[in-house]
């Protein structure tokens, strides 16, 4: 169940996050609201994982999940440049994540 919790924690930094810049520097209240009840609920999911995970995986790899997923909605939704450097590094991005669970031993 922790890892179902740090893949949630995971998806909900990259929605905290897209509406982090939507909220247009805070400005947007029913943005900011979304943006910080996103922020709550995913810092409790990370917090329930890392009870059985380890500490610096379970970081590790909610940070990733976040990056990763807000790289993909800054190049789907916000139109960010998806150069082939970019891609390359996203898919780092996505082996390094892979590699931390699969070396996690839970």
């Amino acid at each position: 169940m922790a890892w179902v919790y740090l893949v949630l924690a995971g998806g909900l930094e990259v929605f905290w996050s897209t509406f982090m810049k939507l909220s247009e520097g805070f400005s947007k209240p029913g943005y900011t609201v979304l943006t910080l009840v996103g922020m709550a609920a995913s810092f409790i999911l990370l917090a329930q994982a890392t009870k059985v995970l380890p500490l610096g995986t379970s970081y590790a790899i909610w940070t990733g999940i976040g990056a990763l997923g807000a790289v993909i909605v800054g190049i789907v939704l916000f139109r960010e440049p998806a150069t082939a450097l970019r891609i390359f590094f996203v898919a780092l991005l996505l082996a390094g994540i892979l590699g931390l669970k699969m070396t996690s031993g839970h």
